[in-house]
């Protein structure tokens, strides 16, 4: 059934909140290194003194007044998200992110296991060889063990699980960015069962370490670079996240988007 204009105004109004936000986030980390290079001989209280100052302002959501300053930069949804994925001199992939060669063609197959339960798992080499190239390369290397699944939505057309940050709080690695976008879906419906790259808004290359699955029919608007990349589905065990799911948000969380009521951490990550 085709989502309805209210459902898909409110679709598009949470995600970018959720993009605002992950922007203000990097936009701190960005003035935090700038400030410590410009205080650098000025001594080192200028240096705590400005990142306590910007810790102050950007470590909770944004006002009203912020996501609306936000907002206004975002762009026209793109009609064609595989546009935006072409790269250009200011974007190309570092050093450190693994290349798709390594995973073109291949299907990977393995467990996410959860302290809720195992999930069966599935990525595609074909569809989407870049980011099954670092999504193998990140679970080779353990990096999930312990971390957290920080965010859970419940709306009526929006339910995802969302896993990956390193500090628990939905922020990324800026030194961990890649693209392009890849295999997203052009009618913006995430079936059940979805494995999709979280990203920053509007920025093809603002892919890192974190992922959501998708836990019922979603429908999540492209923004001015597109949709989010699908990387895979899960393969059995999607109960475990929908009684996840269930279990509601945490005491204190907005109504329908905020931490897991019960914690979920990822004890393991493997694929073969």
């Amino acid at each position: 059934m085709a989502a309805s204009p209210r459902e898909t105004r409110e679709a598009k109004r949470r995600i970018q909140q959720m993009e605002a936000k992950r922007e203000l986030r990097r936009d701190q980390e960005k003035r935090r290194k700038r400030d410590n290079l410009i205080a650098g001989g000025a001594g080192a209280a200028a240096v705590v003194l400005a990142v306590v100052l910007q810790l102050t302002v950007f470590a909770g959501n944004p006002t009203e007044e912020e996501f609306a300053a936000a907002e206004t930069g975002l762009g026209t949804p793109s009609a064609s998200p595989s546009a935006s994925a072409t790269p250009t001199a200011t974007q190309t992939n570092a050093a450190n992110i693994p290349k798709p060669a390594t995973a073109a063609g291949k299907t990977f197959t393995g467990s996410l296991q959860l302290n809720r339960g195992t999930l069966g798992v599935q990525l595609d080499g074909t569809k989407a060889p870049q980011a099954a190239a670092v999504f193998k390369s990140l679970a080779d290397q353990n990096y999930y063990k312990g971390i957290s699944c920080h965010r859970l939505t419940t709306a009526e057309n929006f339910g995802v699980l969302q896993c990956g940050s390193k500090t628990g709080d939905g922020q990324g690695d800026p030194n961990y960015t890649w693209g392009p976008l890849e295999n997203t879906p052009a009618d913006n419906k995430y079936p059940a069962g979805t494995i999709a790259v979280a990203r920053t808004g509007n920025n093809a290359y603002g892919n890192g370490t974190q992922f959501f699955i998708v836990y019922k029919d979603t429908v999540i608007p492209a923004d001015s670079a597109g949709g989010y990349t699908v990387v895979g589905k899960v393969t059995s065990g999607l109960d475990v996240v929908t009684k996840i799911a269930a279990a509601g948000l945490k005491a204190g969380e907005s109504g329908t988007d905020g931490a897991p009521a019960e914690a979920v951490t990822i004890d393991s990550f493997s694929l073969k």
